[in-house]
């Protein structure tokens, strides 16, 4: 059976302005008490290089399925993007970022 496309689905409300990430289906948009963000998921297959958890400062390995959230305002740019396993953004406000020396 084909798929039916419904009208409407899924757009702003009116007055509402979309994020541009989170219209072309590559980022959402999440407001919470430490600001707005922008969200990307990353599946495993598409995971290649190692990157560092800012939330338990381990390290995210290749094939790791994780998060990428940059700042949603204007200032957030490339160098702002930081790489989350999804437990340790969802559990952000009950654990600050931290480094381990």
């Amino acid at each position: 059976m084909p798929r039916r496309n419904r009208p409407g689905r899924g757009r702003p409300a009116s007055g509402e302005r979309p994020d541009a990430g989170a219209v072309s289906g590559w980022a959402r948009s999440e407001s919470g008490p430490d600001g707005d963000w922008l969200v990307r998921t990353v599946p495993g297959a598409q995971a290649a290089k190692t990157y560092r958890c800012p939330g338990c400062d381990h390290e995210i390995r290749p094939g790791v399925p994780h998060l990428v959230v940059w700042p949603a305002d204007e200032t957030g740019g490339v160098a702002d993007r930081r790489h989350w396993h999804r437990p340790c953004w969802e559990a952000r406000a009950r654990r600050r970022p931290h480094r381990r020396w």
